[in-house]
């Protein structure tokens, strides 16, 4: 998993991950938020999901204490990161800023 993740993050378009739970109730709040940014900004932004259970060396990695983190990335290097839930707004407008 290691290996693909980092070629996933190593894109010139920004990728955004989140670190997710299933038993996370704020998580469950988040993927429909998450949803439309991707909807809203299509090609131009890449969105995956990291289950910290199943993922436990990559959340260790990038020291996920809490659920939900986001990460944003471009070119494979971390350029903001903030946990719990934002508004689909407040997300996109982090997005574009990076473009």
């Amino acid at each position: 998993m290691k290996r693909s993740f980092d070629n996933i993050i190593d894109s010139e378009i920004p990728v955004l991950v989140d670190f997710f739970a299933d038993w996370c109730g704020p998580c469950k709040m988040l993927a429909p938020i998450l949803k439309q940014v991707k909807d809203e900004l299509g090609e131009t932004v890449k969105i995956i999901k990291i289950d910290v259970d199943k993922n436990q060396s990559i959340a260790r990695r990038y020291q996920v204490r809490g659920v939900p983190t986001m990460l944003l990335f471009k070119d494979g290097k971390q350029v903001w990161r903030q946990s719990g839930v934002l508004q689909k707004n407040d997300i996109i407008n982090i997005i574009t800023s990076f473009d």
